[in-house]
C-alpha cells in the first residue's frame, strides 16, 4: 500500500509545503548566439504565514544560482536567463525560492522551496 503513495510523498517533499511552481518556459528553444536562454516561473502558495515581500527567487543550473526578477505588472511571476555553453544540447535546471514565514512564538523563520528539475533542449537550426 505504501508503494502507491511513495511517489506522491517524494514529490511533496521535493517541492516543499510552501508552494507550487509552474514553469512557463518552453522546454525546447532554438540555439541563441548569446548562449543565454529565458526562463519564467509562477509561484503560488496557500501558506498564510509566508512573507511574500521576503521572496528571493533563483534558477539553479548545475548548482549555480542565477537571480530571477519579477515580471512587470504580473503578480507571482519571475523571469531570468540561464547560460548554455556552445555545443551543449541540453541543460537541467530548477527553481529555488528563499523566503521567510511567520512562526508562532518566534520572529520570521528562513526557509526555501525547490521546484522539480526541468530540462531545456537546445535545437540547432
Amino acid at each position: 500500500m505504501w508503494k502507491k503513495f511513495l511517489p506522491v510523498l517524494s514529490m511533496v517533499l521535493l517541492t516543499g509545503c510552501a508552494g507550487q511552481f509552474t514553469s512557463i518556459s518552453p522546454l525546447q528553444q532554438p540555439r541563441s548566439p548569446s548562449g543565454q536562454y529565458p526562463v519564467e516561473v509562477a509561484f503560488h502558495s496557500k501558506q498564510q504565514s509566508l512573507r511574500w515581500e521576503s521572496i528571493q527567487p533563483f534558477v539553479l543550473v548545475e548548482g549555480q544560482p542565477y537571480v530571477l526578477r519579477p515580471v512587470p505588472m504580473v503578480q507571482n511571476r519571475w523571469e531570468g536567463f540561464i547560460p548554455v555553453p556552445p555545443g551543449v544540447n541540453s541543460v537541467n535546471y530548477r527553481f529555488k525560492f528563499d523566503y521567510k514565514y511567520n512562526a508562532v512564538g518566534k520572529g520570521p523563520v528562513n526557509d526555501s522551496a525547490f521546484s522539480p528539475i526541468y530540462q531545456l533542449k537546445i535545437m540547432d537550426q
